[in-house]
């Protein structure tokens, strides 16, 4: 890569306000691709890792810019996907010029593509230099359990979540609620015996699974695999927040 031709990475959306995605006001950014086949996902469109239109770091940063006035002083921007550190060059050139402008970072990851192998991991400890924040989503605590949900090991998806604690990066921690996949009091209460282990955990967030993206998985003629699955009730959701020790 020379400086006549600037990395580009694959992107599959822009959001331009998003309030919920990372601290105050945010400015999201989706990468293409994904190896877990999560059985809820609600963007199956962005699991092709080539798929979506190729930007410049500069370029998506001057896009989020224009929105800088609405971020106060908590806002900025989050980097999801799909899964971000699939393209780990990309997402590192992007939030090291992000901190360059004085831009708070946040990435969203399912932690899939973490390892402690090279040169993955060398690559990782420069990412977090440029990261202010990550949020991780733990799908399932139980090992069978999160295969049959995703079609994936969750052993270093756990390993990232113990490694962010030992270099104290903040963290933010999500748990999609789907009703006879990861809704087991059992291991709600497993999921809060591991986090009760990590030292920097900010927050700990419900996700109540919802039908949203079935259309999408019916137009790309992928099998909807949660068929007759409804959202969970208020009931639960409230009993797995009990249980994770969340106060609103």
């Amino acid at each position: 890569m020379t400086e006549s031709t600037p990395r580009k990475g694959y992107v599959h959306s822009l959001e331009t306000f998003g309030s919920v995605d990372g601290p105050g006001v945010r400015y999201i950014i989706f990468l293409s691709g994904c190896a877990m086949r999560c059985q809820f996902c609600h963007n199956p469109d962005t699991w092709n890792m080539q798929s979506g239109t190729l930007y410049t770091a500069d370029e998506l940063l001057d896009q989020a810019e224009r929105y800088r006035s609405y971020w106060g002083s908590k806002g900025g921007i989050t980097v999801s996907g799909g899964e971000p550190l699939l393209q780990i060059d990309f997402l590192t050139e992007l939030l090291r010029k992000a901190k360059e402008r004085g831009i708070h970072t946040t990435i969203d990851t399912s932690g899939n593509p973490f390892t402690r192998e090279e040169p993955f991991f060398g690559k990782f400890n420069e990412l977090m230099k440029y990261t202010d924040l990550i949020m991780l989503d733990i799908k399932e605590i139980d090992e069978e359990r999160h295969q049959l949900l995703t079609a994936q090991t969750n052993k270093n998806i756990l390993d990232l979540a113990n490694y962010l604690s030992e270099i104290n990066k903040p963290v933010w921690i999500r748990h999609v609620l789907v009703p006879e996949r990861t809704d087991y009091d059992e291991d709600l209460k497993k999921l809060n015996d591991f986090i009760s282990t990590l030292n920097n955990v900010e927050k700990v967030e419900i996700l109540p699974y919802h039908t949203l993206g079935i259309f999408k998985w019916e137009q790309l003629g992928i099998p909807y695999q949660l068929e007759g699955i409804n959202p969970p009730t208020s009931e639960r959701v409230e009993n797995a927040k009990k249980l994770l020790h969340i106060s609103e």
